[in-house]
C-alpha cells in the first residue's frame, strides 16, 4: 500500500494539532521570559534597592541581589533540566508510554502555570519568591524538554511536511507572548495583579493542546499513517509462518525445500542511541551549537540593553519588549518558515555546520551593545539601530539553522 492509497489530511486538520502543540510547548516558557518585568519588580528589596546619582548626574536605578541575578539564574536553570531531560528522553521513551509523556507533560505545565498565576496574589518575600520562580522554571523546562522530544518523536511517524508545523507552532508562541507583552503595556496593565490574565492565557492554550492531542488518535489520516507499518508486519508475518506450516507438512515428499526463510524485521525493535547518535552527530551538536549561542545571551543579556532614544519618553517603555522579545520571535518564526521554501546549505555541505559556528559572533556583539549596568567591556555600540541590526540576524539564523538541522534529521535516518 503506498501512501496516495491512504486517507487525506482533510480540512488540514492533523497540521492544526501539530501547529497547536508545538504553540503549546514553548508558549509557557516565553510567557515567563515577556513577564521578565514582573518577576524583576516582586524581587525588590526596599532596604537595598535605590536611585543614585552617578558621577554624570544623572539617575541610576540601583537593582537588588536577587534582581541583578535573576536573568542568569533564569537561564541556568532553564537550560540545565532542558539538557539533562532532552538527553534522557531517549531512555524514557521505551519505559514510558507516548501518551503518559505528552498528555503528562502537558498537564504538568499546566498546573505550574496555574499556581503561577495564583501566586501573582500571594504575598511573598523576595528570597521564598525567588526560589519558588526557579523551581517553576526547572518543571517547566524539564516536562518541555520531555514534551518536545516526545512530540518530533511522534511527528516522525508522518511524512516530513509535519515536522514543519511543530516548529512553526513554536515560532508563533514567542511572538504571541511578545504581543501579549506589548498589549499589556499599551493598556496601562503593568501592576502585578494584571499578570493573572497574563499567565492564565498560558494555561488556555495548554488546555487547548491537551484537547487536541485527545483528538488526534480519532484521525483517519494519523491513524493510518500511526499503524501502518504494525498492520503490515503482522500480515506478512502471518503468510511466513503460513509457508513454514507448508514446508513441515512436506517433510516425508520426494522433494526437498532448501529456499531460504526471510528473517523478519520487527519494527517494534528500536535502534541503539549509538547508532542513531553516528549518523546524526553532526546536525545534532548543530542543533544544540544554535540554541546554546542563543540562550547564552538571550534574554539574559539582550533584555538588558539601554536604548539611547527612548530615556523618559514612550519608546523607552517599548524598546526591549519590541526590539528584544517580539523582533527575536517574528524574525525566529520567519526563518523556521523559510526552510518550507528552501533549505540551503545540503544536509551534506560543510557550510551548514561552519555557519553555525558563526553565530558565537553575536555572544561579543551583544555584550558590546548598551548593556545596563556594566563594570568592564566599553560600550561600542551605543545606538539603538545597530542593536536591532544584530538582533535580526540573530533572530533569523537561530529559526532557519535550527529549522533546516531538524528538516534533514530524518532524512539522514532513512539513507
Amino acid at each position: 500500500m503506498t501512501a496516495r492509497d491512504g486517507p487525506q489530511d482533510r480540512y488540514k486538520a492533523v497540521w492544526l494539532i501539530f501547529f497547536i502543540l508545538g504553540l503549546g510547548t514553548l508558549l509557557p516558557w516565553n510567557f515567563f521570559m515577556t513577564a521578565r518585568k514582573y518577576f524583576i519588580s516582586r524581587l525588590a528589596d526596599s532596604n537595598k534597592t535605590s536611585h543614585v546619582r552617578n558621577q554624570t548626574g544623572e539617575d541610576t536605578f540601583t537593582p537588588s541581589y536577587l534582581q541583578s541575578v535573576f536573568d542568569n539564574f533564569m537561564t541556568l536553570c532553564a537550560m540545565v533540566p532542558l539538557l539533562i531531560f532532552t538527553c534522557l528522553n531517549s531512555f524514557i521513551h521505551q519505559r514510558i508510554p507516548q501518551q503518559i509523556r505528552i498528555s503528562g507533560s502537558l498537564v504538568a505545565i499546566g498546573l505550574v502555570f496555574l499556581v503561577t498565576a495564583i501566586m501573582v496574589k500571594v504575598p511573598m518575600d523576595p528570597l521564598p519568591f525567588f526560589i519558588f520562580t526557579m523551581i517553576s522554571i526547572v518543571f517547566i523546562n524539564s516536562f518541555g524538554a520531555i514534551l518536545q522530544s516526545s512530540l518530533f518523536g511522534l511527528a516522525g511517524l508522518l511524512p516530513a511536511s509535519y515536522t514543519a508545523p511543530i516548529m512553526s507552532g513554536q515560532g508563533l508562541a514567542g511572538t504571541f507572548a511578545a504581543l501579549a507583552m506589548i498589549f499589556s503595556i499599551a493598556i496601562g496593565a503593568q501592576k502585578p495583579e494584571s499578570f493573572i490574565g497574563y499567565f492564565t492565557t498560558a494555561c488556555v492554550t495548554i488546555v487547548l493542546a491537551i484537547i487536541s492531542y485527545a483528538v488526534l488518535p480519532h484521525m483517519d489520516f494519523f491513524r493510518y499513517y500511526s499503524m501502518k507499518d504494525k498492520t503490515e508486519y503482522h500480515v506478512y508475518n502471518a503468510e511466513l509462518e503460513t509457508k513454514r506450516d507448508l514446508i513441515k507438512k512436506d517433510e516425508n515428499g520426494m522433494e526437498q525445500n532448501n529456499s531460504k526463510i526471510i528473517p523478519v524485521h520487527n519494527p517494534d525493535e528500536q535502534p541503539s542511541v549509538i547508532a542513531i547518535f553516528k549518523k546524526l552527530w553532526i546536525l545534532a551538536l548543530s542543533v544544540c551549537f544554535v540554541f546554546t549561542v542563543t540562550i547564552s545571551v538571550f534574554p539574559a543579556i539582550t533584555a538588558q540593553v539601554s536604548t539611547v532614544l527612548g530615556e523618559g519618553n514612550k519608546w523607552g517603555h517599548y524598546f526591549i519588549p519590541v526590539s528584544c522579545f517580539l523582533l527575536f520571535n517574528v524574525l525566529d518564526w520567519t526563518g523556521r518558515s523559510l526552510t518550507a521554501l528552501f533549505t540551503w546549505p545540503g544536509k551534506d555541505s560543510c557550510l551548514l555546520p561552519v555557519m553555525v559556528v558563526l553565530r558565537v559572533i553575536f555572544v561579543p556583539l551583544f555584550m558590546l551593545c548598551n548593556v545596563k549596568p556594566r563594570y568592564y567591556l566599553p560600550v561600542v555600540f551605543s545606538h539603538d539601530a545597530w542593536y536591532i541590526i544584530f538582533m535580526i540576524f540573530f533572530s533569523i539564523s537561530n529559526g532557519y539553522l535550527a529549522s533546516l538541522c531538524m528538516c534533514f534529521g530524518p532524512n539522514l535516518l532513512i539513507v
